[in-house]
């Protein structure tokens, strides 16, 4: 059986995190797998008693991490980084895979520092160079990376996330008031989930928010996600809700397991997504898994992968995102319309299908 060797050290990361821990137990079914990460971490999302752990205590993007990759990949079939902070010197792999997400650091360049700019961008550059293989996770993020890196096209394919219909669908009514008893959820409230950086767009959606709760008078706005998200720009979030008005009815829960997140999407009237650049964003179809109408940006790759299920708005636009929160807040007929596509859109997205797309070319590209 093939060798494959995982960096999984961004296990318990939302995005990639969420993209090994749904890949990794189909994979182990058909070659021999090796992980790279903290075995403790790891064990908590897949059982290990299956795979080999290798440890790697090295941060990504942090230079160490660079002498790690020659010590810990050895006599594997085929290497496969999840991320772009791959190997930059030979490593031993026969083949080398890697996934690119998306290439936020340079289209966003200025978000970051010199050194992490050009740290990122050598990064990137040694990703697309010695992978034999690029994935990515939507046509718009092909067309980005074609974009920023001088990499042939043919050496990228495309594989679409999936959706875990067994945890994200609908729950009953005492599930989910035992779940907005312990969060002390209010009856009525807009839902955002995600790690606050600036490209999520949490600012302007609080803008939007703002304008609607003089008219609104019973609704709340739930944010959940790592607030670590504050640094690099977005303090200026905390100015917003120094809002005498916006102070009472904005809730920041943090960090909700795995467990909890699909019943939160159960309970919200609305989920709300105004972010500026995403590779994929899977945010939405968990939400249409769970039969919540969902507000997105209508920017290129949300609209690849949302489809006609969602109501779009301009992200740049706050009247516009108030506007159509407002919209689809007092339209019932729009909401169960919006319910009934989003159900649909779901069933083109699946991790046991991306998961096959991803064996087929581990196989083919060491064959």
């Amino acid at each position: 059986m093939l060798k494959l060797l995982i960096d999984a050290r961004m296990i318990d990361s939302s995005g990639i995190g969420t993209y090994l821990q749904n890949l990794i137990p189909f994979l182990k079914e058909h070659m021999i797998l090796y992980l790279l990460g903290d075995k403790k971490k790891i064990s908590k999302y897949i059982d290990i008693s299956e795979v080999n752990v290798i440890p790697m205590k090295s941060s990504i993007y942090f230079p160490l991490e660079q002498v790690e990759y020659i010590l810990k990949v050895k006599d594997v079939d085929v290497f496969w980084s999840p991320h772009f902070n791959v190997p930059i010197f030979p490593v031993g792999a026969k083949k080398r895979i890697v996934t690119i997400h998306d290439v936020f650091h340079l289209a966003f360049k200025d978000l970051y520092n010199l050194f992490e700019r050009s740290y990122a961008k050598l990064l990137i550059n040694s990703a697309v160079r010695f992978s034999d293989l690029i994935i990515t996770v939507s046509q718009f993020s092909k067309s980005e990376i074609l974009k920023y890196t001088k990499v042939k096209e043919d050496k990228i394919k495309v594989i679409y996330n999936g959706v875990d219909t067994k945890r994200f669908k609908l729950y009953s009514e005492e599930e989910k008031i035992k779940i907005k008893n312990k969060y002390n959820l209010p009856d009525k409230f807009l839902f955002f989930v995600g790690n606050v950086k600036p490209h999520k767009n949490l600012k302007g959606l609080l803008r939007a928010f703002e304008r609607i709760i003089g008219e609104e008078k019973n609704i709340f706005l739930v944010i959940t996600g790592k607030k670590e998200g504050f640094i690099k720009g977005d303090k200026e979030i905390f100015k917003i809700l120094n809002n005498r008005y916006l102070k009472d009815r904005v809730i920041f829960n943090g960090y909700v397991s795995n467990e909890d997140l699909p019943l939160l999407y159960n309970l919200a009237d609305i989920f709300v997504f105004p972010s500026l650049y995403e590779g994929f964003g899977l945010p939405p179809l968990e939400a249409m898994a769970c039969g919540c109408p969902s507000i997105v940006s209508k920017i290129t790759p949300l609209m690849e992968i949302c489809g006609d299920a969602v109501y779009y708005v301009d992200p740049y636009d706050v009247e516009d995102m108030a506007k159509g929160i407002m919209k689809v807040l007092k339209d019932n007929n729009l909401k169960e319309e919006m319910k009934r596509k989003g159900y649909e859109r779901v069933n083109n997205f699946s991790w046991e299908k991306s998961a096959i797309e991803h064996i087929k070319l581990i196989n083919e590209i060491f064959n």
